[in-house]
């Protein structure tokens, strides 16, 4: 009792307050908000790779997703209420996370030191996670915010279209790269926290789920940067099956 007088007495703070629970509550959100956002994107790299099932695949999930079943041809809205959902998550996600960043140059050269006399795998990834995130940031609200003003420009010929003929191959593919690279780094690290299994079994599993991704996302890229090739004369022209003709 007699030292925990002096140390009120020296920093004037009473030690027998309580911690603050907000670090604590603010590192669930972002684990879950996190968690939420991994899901969203395995799910959405997937149904981008029905392109390569073809052109009719591709444009039946995207009816389907436009609920098409309730509302006769499709409602695009149901796209721009589901972007918009996706990003108040993305963007609470990457607020809280980024009380986490260097505050300012000085703390990330020191943190480039420290992690090049510690050699530490799990350090870099943090590293990783930041570098990656900044670019998201960026990259992601710019395809959200395309995907919540003009949901009805997704199908084979006009997600195509978008691709090569608007030149948006290049911020796809840096999104494709920051965000596969971003959710296993994410994952990894949850799963370390909250003890699923251990760290080398961990580490085999994420950088296989990686190296998947990371694949089928650049072959599907590359299939509708061919079918936008292909489709570049009759730019703006939508697709539709023979049943829908």
């Amino acid at each position: 009792m007699q030292q925990e007088h002096i140390i009120e007495l020296l920093t004037g703070k009473d030690s027998r307050k309580k911690k603050s629970r907000i670090p604590a509550r603010l590192d669930l959100l972002q684990s879950v908000t996190g968690l939420i956002l991994v899901l969203f994107i395995l799910f959405h790299l997937l149904f981008e790779s029905s392109i390569l099932l073809g052109k009719d695949a591709m444009y039946a999930l995207t009816k389907g997703f436009e609920m098409s079943f309730i509302f006769e041809g499709g409602e695009p809205l149901v796209i721009s209420f589901l972007a918009l959902m996706i990003f108040i998550v993305f963007i609470l996600h990457a607020f809280i996370a980024t009380r986490k960043f260097p505050a300012s140059y000085r703390e990330s050269i020191r943190y480039r030191t420290h992690a090049k006399l510690l050699k530490h795998e799990d350090t870099n990834l943090w590293f990783i996670q930041i570098s990656t995130g900044f670019m998201m940031f960026f990259l992601g609200s710019v395809h959200l915010y395309t995907m919540m003003t003009q949901p009805e420009k997704i199908g084979p010929f006009a997600s195509a279209d978008r691709v090569y003929s608007d030149t948006a191959w290049p911020l796809y593919l840096l999104l494709l790269v920051s965000v596969v690279l971003h959710a296993g780094a994410g994952v990894y690290r949850l799963i370390v926290k909250w003890g699923v299994c251990d760290r080398t079994r961990s580490k085999t599993i994420i950088k296989a789920a990686t190296a998947f991704y990371l694949l089928i996302g650049l072959v599907s890229l590359g299939a509708y940067i061919r079918i936008g090739y292909e489709h570049r004369n009759d730019y703006g022209q939508r697709y539709h099956t023979e049943v829908s003709r």
